[in-house]
């Protein structure tokens, strides 16, 4: 059997969750190789024959993350359904993305290394807040043909719209000043961001039809 045909994603995830494991407990700098491979329950040269060092590794550990975290705030959104009703349910998959203890670990650490290693705030931007942001912007585009929002730059407008979420209850969270956010705060933040979103963006009502499209 080849090397190639040895490699398993069952093994790589097993390594990934090890690494998951350090990284938390000893952030990105403390976390040694020796470590994760004891943690992922596999030896050094098994770690190192899927991962050439750790700044691969912790690479690949962001774009696993992030991945399963914008799957869930993008799964399962109805294309067809109104900004009332679609914004609130993304924008609070989003913040409760931003303040869960993954979402918090990933952006902490890549905020406590950014300057001694700027590639890995690269690889956490590309496979996190682009994709959002890339995502968010697509649905927007398709709100705009369907004449529901009035929006020019469509990317910018996504960018507004999660910035409405950066609100004093995310920054007490990042910054441990508390330790839980309540669903009333995450609700609060919501509605107020989606709301002043809308008084921008949305097209009057008499410029879409009942079901959405442009009137004709």
């Amino acid at each position: 059997m080849s090397l190639l045909e040895a490699l398993s994603p069952e093994k790589e995830r097993q390594i990934l969750e090890g690494a998951a494991l350090a990284f938390a407990e000893d952030g990105y700098e403390g976390a040694s190789m020796s470590r994760i491979a004891h943690l992922a329950g596999v030896s050094k040269g098994t770690l190192y024959n899927y991962f050439a060092g750790k700044r691969e590794l912790f690479a690949a550990f962001v774009r696993r993350e992030c991945g399963e975290l914008i799957a869930l705030i993008f799964d399962d959104i109805d294309a067809a359904a109104s900004p009332e009703t679609v914004l609130p349910a993304i924008c609070r998959r989003m913040l409760t993305m931003l303040t869960s203890p993954s979402g918090l670990l990933i952006y902490r650490m890549v905020v406590a290394e950014a300057g001694k290693f700027p590639e890995l705030a690269e690889a956490f931007y590309e496979a996190g807040p682009r994709r959002a942001l890339t995502a968010m912007a697509g649905w927007i585009a398709g709100q705009r043909a369907a004449g529901r929002l009035e929006v020019e730059d469509t990317e910018f407008a996504a960018e507004q719209l999660f910035g409405l979420m950066q609100t004093k209850t995310l920054m007490r969270r990042r910054l441990r000043l508390t330790d839980h956010v309540t669903a009333a705060e995450l609700d609060r933040v919501v509605e107020a961001g989606v709301r002043v979103f809308l008084r921008a963006y949305a097209a009057p009502a008499g410029r879409q039809d009942t079901h959405g499209q442009p009137p004709r």
